[in-house]
């Protein structure tokens, strides 16, 4: 029989895995990611308060999958980030949020809602 923690922890990474899988309007078929990367891949709604050189702006709401809080940060820019159409400053958007490497997550594609 399973634990209390094994049944959680079991059903908090089939949870997160099923999210970034769940239906949200982004074609990653063309994405130049790893298969790694892409199942890692986590979803979120945001609103773009400024794009600057390799970094976006935003104000997203609590993003419970990796457990952070609503917030406004700046977010890296993965140099082949997708723009899935045009974005300004106050556009609500779909962030796909990918971790690297170093354990930091940057945006991998930004597209309009």
């Amino acid at each position: 029989m399973k634990t209390l923690f094994q049944a959680v922890t079991i059903l908090a990474l089939s949870t997160g895995a099923a999210l970034a899988q769940a239906p949200h309007g982004m074609d990653h078929a063309n994405m130049p990611m790893s298969d790694q990367q892409m199942e890692g891949a986590v979803h979120a709604t945001a609103t773009i308060n400024e794009i600057g050189d390799g970094t976006a702006n935003v104000s997203h709401g609590p993003i419970p999958e990796i457990g952070w809080p609503a917030m406004t940060m700046d977010l890296p820019l993965l140099e082949n980030a997708e723009m899935m159409g045009e974005v300004s400053p106050g556009d609500e958007v779909t962030l796909m949020l990918l971790k690297g490497d170093d354990g930091m997550y940057a945006i991998g594609a930004i597209m309009p809602n």
